[in-house]
């Protein structure tokens, strides 16, 4: 692999989060009894008419701003063909010449170094349906629930050379999408799927090699094991002298390999042409202004704010900015409780951790930021320790009780009672008196076996803080 430049292109489908679909009013829902979900105008029948969804149009342009594209204000739709069971009109609407979005440019770091990369186009079009394959039976299902869904297309340009920048890569637009609002990218789901366009050139190469394209990657894991197994593959081609055929393959995940389904020696072999049942789509200044404004704060934004108001680390900021749905949640929690780095690490070390584990979903959490910033504040005002905020946290994911509730239920809340604190020290001492003359002759490592005593028996009173001042003072002055 020494040998050669890998040359990478994506093409990234999303699916966008309307209500409805692209050129009709079938739900866009996923899932669904099969066959549900679909209607005349999506599956393409004769006499019908598409009417454009006016927020797909919105999202896709949202998408475009996030993704650092200018917009074209004058854009235009055509009909992709091609005849495969999972697209009953044997036809996709499309964009070829006149795309939606252009020129974008996403950074990405891998390894501690940045490399920005170029976003050819983002271009508005229909999902086609889903093959259910029955292979007892010998047969294949057409389900059309997801016909006609709003998928937009993000083409790259061939500027990443490896399989850690394109996961970074798609790891990175996936983030936007989602902080943009137009598409959830649940690769698992189908709602974010990557073609990859893969050839190899030596370094004295003036052109690119012949590439090879990978269908319908649906997750990180399989991008980054199909790019490494073709580029063995075609390097080995290579070597023998053999020539690279340029054709479309699958990833078989459990083999780890891809697999030739078709020859494309013509890169543009469908019979593009605009389509004739809609209109074209035209912005002023002033509607791209408002498509913009309301988009809310991207991630770079919000890292500098964490960075530079908040005082988190760089990488505690990074982790926090990973999902939507934590710095959204850290945002409400810090403005129920202006303590951003507390929040950040009660977060990262217990929150988090109980996502990891299966306990709860950021998605549904069972309380809101306002009752995890009380339980935060508790922790840091002392009203209960800080390894019984962790079981509060445990419970508060068990039941819809408050954080408050919880610590009297459990016994956890602590009511400073110095009197009792005072009084418990002197028992003590007067308990080990050899002990407190160990410590008064200077033997100080002796103090933790009295402080521990302290604590065991003022449990539920007062905080190992306030112990181990009084204490202190209590064997200063024995002195």
């Amino acid at each position: 692999m020494s040998n050669y430049i890998t040359v990478i292109g994506l093409e990234i489908h999303a699916e966008l989060l309307t209500n409805s679909k692209v050129f009709c009013t079938c739900s866009a829902e996923f899932g669904g009894d099969a066959n549900t979900r679909c209607c005349p105008v999506c599956t393409g029948m004769p006499g019908t008419l598409p009417v454009i969804n006016e927020t797909a149009v919105e999202y896709a342009v949202k998408a475009g701003f996030a993704l650092g594209c200018d917009i074209n204000k004058f854009s235009v739709f055509d009909r992709k063909n091609y005849f495969y069971p999972d697209l009953p009109k044997a036809y996709q609407i499309s964009q070829l010449e006149r795309p939606l979005c252009i020129n974008g440019l996403i950074p990405v770091e891998v390894d501690g170094k940045v490399k920005n990369v170029r976003v050819n186009r983002i271009h508005l079009e229909e999902d086609a349906g889903k093959l259910v394959h029955d292979d007892f039976n010998g047969v294949s299902l057409a389900d059309y629930n997801r016909c006609g869904i709003p998928l937009i297309e993000i083409v790259t340009e061939p500027d990443i050379s490896s399989a850690a920048e394109a996961k970074a890569f798609v790891e990175q637009v996936s983030l936007l999408l989602q902080y943009a609002g137009v598409c959830d990218c649940k690769m698992e789901q189908g709602s974010l799927r990557c073609d990859v366009n893969i050839s190899l050139m030596k370094p004295t190469d003036t052109e690119f090699g012949t590439r090879a394209e990978i269908k319908n990657l649906n997750s990180l894991k399989s991008i980054v094991r199909a790019i490494e197994f073709e580029e063995k593959r075609q390097a080995q081609l290579l070597d023998m002298g053999k020539r690279v055929v340029q054709e479309t393959r699958r990833f078989n995940d459990n083999r780890g390999e891809t697999k030739s389904l078709r020859s494309k020696e013509n890169a543009h072999d469908y019979r593009y042409f605009p389509e004739p049942d809609i209109l074209q789509v035209n912005f002023t200044d002033e509607m791209l202004d408002e498509i913009k404004a309301k988009l809310p704060e991207l991630p770079d934004v919000r890292y500098s704010r964490y960075v530079k108001d908040f005082g988190l680390s760089e990488v505690d900021a990074k982790i926090i900015i990973q999902s939507k749905l934590v710095s959204d949640f850290f945002d409400d929690t810090v403005s129920n409780y202006n303590n951003p780095k507390s929040i950040c690490a009660f977060i990262l070390t217990e929150l988090l951790r109980r996502i990891n584990l299966g306990e709860v979903a950021m998605e549904n959490l069972p309380f809101s930021a306002k009752e995890f910033a009380q339980l935060v504040e508790m922790a840091d005002t002392d009203k209960v320790s800080k390894n019984d905020a962790k079981t509060i946290l445990r419970f508060m994911i068990e039941s819809s009780k408050s954080p408050l509730e919880l610590a009297k239920e459990n016994g956890m809340l602590i009511e400073i009672d110095t009197g009792k604190v005072l009084e418990t020290i002197s028992n003590v001492l007067a308990e080990n008196p050899a002990i407190v003359e160990q410590y008064i002759s200077g033997d100080t490592k002796v103090f933790g076996f009295l402080m521990g005593q302290c604590n065991k028996a003022l449990k539920g009173v007062a905080t190992p803080k306030v112990v181990k001042e009084e204490l202190e003072a209590k064997l200063a002055s024995l002195k």
